[in-house]
Parts: C-alpha cells; sequence; structure tokens
C-alpha cells in the first residue's frame, strides 16, 4: 500500500487515522501543497489524481483517491477492527457526522479555497481568518448538537465505546481549529471526543506533528532529526 499525503492535509490525516487503526502497513510519499507551487500539480502526480489533491492511496494496482471513498474501501476490504458499526442506524448516524466536517466544514476552508480568496479577491489576513471561523463555528455547533442529543453517544467517542469513521473526521478538523486559535470552550463533547481519541496511539502516530515529511521546526522536540 501506498499513500501521497500532506503531513497538515485534514483529508490524509482522516486516512492516516484509519490505515493505524487497522494496523495496516503503508509507503507514505509526500506530495507537498505549497512548496514550488504545490507539487501535487506536477504531471506526473495529476496523472495519479486529476484533481490534483491528496489523499492518494493505492492497494496493488488499484489507485483510489477522497479520503471518504478510501475509508470504507478500507473497511469493506479490511473490516477489522471496524471503523463502521453493525446497525444502519448507528452506521448512518457515523457517516451523518462525517460528512459535516468532510463536506460541509473542511471544503470551504481548504487551502485552494483560502488561497483563491486571497489571490483573486485580495482579501486580508484577518478577513480570511474571519471567513474559515465562520464555517468551522457552524458547522461545530451543528455537531455539538447532534452529539448532545444522540442515543449512540454513550462512551467516550462519537458512538459509544467503539472508534469509527466520525471520530477519524472529527479530529482533523479540531485540530485545525485549534491551529487558528478557535477555542473548543462553545463544544465540550466535541473536546471530550478529541481528547479521548488523542490517547490512541493510531491518532497520535496520524498526527502532522508526526509525519516524515513534518518541517523539523514543527516537531515535538524529542522528535526533532539532529544532522
Amino acid at each position: 500500500m501506498k499513500l501521497y499525503s500532506y503531513y497538515r492535509s485534514s483529508a490524509s490525516y482522516r486516512v492516516r487515522i484509519a490505515l493505524n487503526h487497522k494496523k495496516l502497513s503503508y509507503e507514505h510519499y509526500s506530495v507537498h501543497l505549497v512548496r514550488n507551487g504545490g507539487e501535487q500539480h506536477a504531471p506526473e502526480y495529476k496523472a495519479l489524481n486529476p484533481q490534483a489533491q491528496v489523499p492518494t492511496f493505492i492497494d496493488g494496482d488499484f489507485v483510489l483517491t477522497q479520503s471518504m471513498a478510501i475509508m470504507e474501501y478500507l473497511e469493506e476490504k479490511y473490516p477489522k477492527p471496524h471503523i463502521l458499526p453493525k446497525e444502519p442506524e448507528q452506521r448512518a448516524y457515523v457517516r451523518q457526522l462525517s460528512q459535516i466536517c468532510v463536506a460541509d466544514i473542511h471544503p470551504l476552508n481548504n487551502l485552494k479555497i483560502l488561497n483563491h480568496l486571497s489571490g483573486e479577491f485580495s482579501i486580508s489576513q484577518d478577513q480570511k481568518t474571519a471567513w474559515y471561523r465562520k464555517w468551522v463555528e457552524q458547522g461545530f455547533d451543528a455537531l455539538e448538537t447532534l452529539l448532545g442529543r444522540s442515543p449512540f453517544r454513550t462512551g467516550p467517542y462519537c458512538c459509544g465505546d467503539q472508534i469509527t469513521m466520525a471520530d477519524m473526521c472529527l479530529v482533523p478538523q479540531v485540530y485545525n481549529a485549534r491551529r487558528y486559535e478557535i477555542p473548543m470552550t462553545p463544544w465540550p463533547l466535541m473536546a471530550e471526543i478529541d481528547d479521548s481519541c488523542l490517547k490512541l496511539k493510531a491518532f497520535q502516530d496520524a498526527s502532522p506533528e508526526h509525519q516524515p515529511d513534518t518541517p523539523d521546526d514543527q516537531r515535538p522536540s524529542f522528535l526533532k532529526v539532529h544532522s
């Protein structure tokens, strides 16, 4: 297996968590989304991923893009441990939470959107930050409400005691919110879930600070590379 990833990519982050949780080994290939105008635009990479995005996942001869499709594929081909519950209602609930993160919050705050706002519309950094916060806060409000009223939220994670796709989508969004200095105080349930997940090795090893392409000055001190 191969994963084309960028250390700060939320979509790549989700897939890394899923691979780690299922204990699936893979080769990491870095695609730097900023350097040299963005390595995702190189012709050889676009031959793999016509959208010029990350992640791109390869299993043998099978090439797959889009983080949700990759996680669903992993669940179907390598089912244990499961990342979707067995009951249809719980599976739908997990997909609902996941889609809010993946389809509603993340696309509006994606790097290419932020760059477009800066480049084409010349908005200021303060305006860009306000844009980012607006959609994060709106999405987090909805997630917090759904978590609070769900009969399935009976344990430390989004769906009871089971790690699911919803947790794998939620944690990267919380990580991004904290990067933009958005306090999690208004969303205590999400903060609790994030804290529970980050105690697990699969989540820790998938974090942006622990990737092969993480800049040395952004690693924890004990992980810094010394020449």
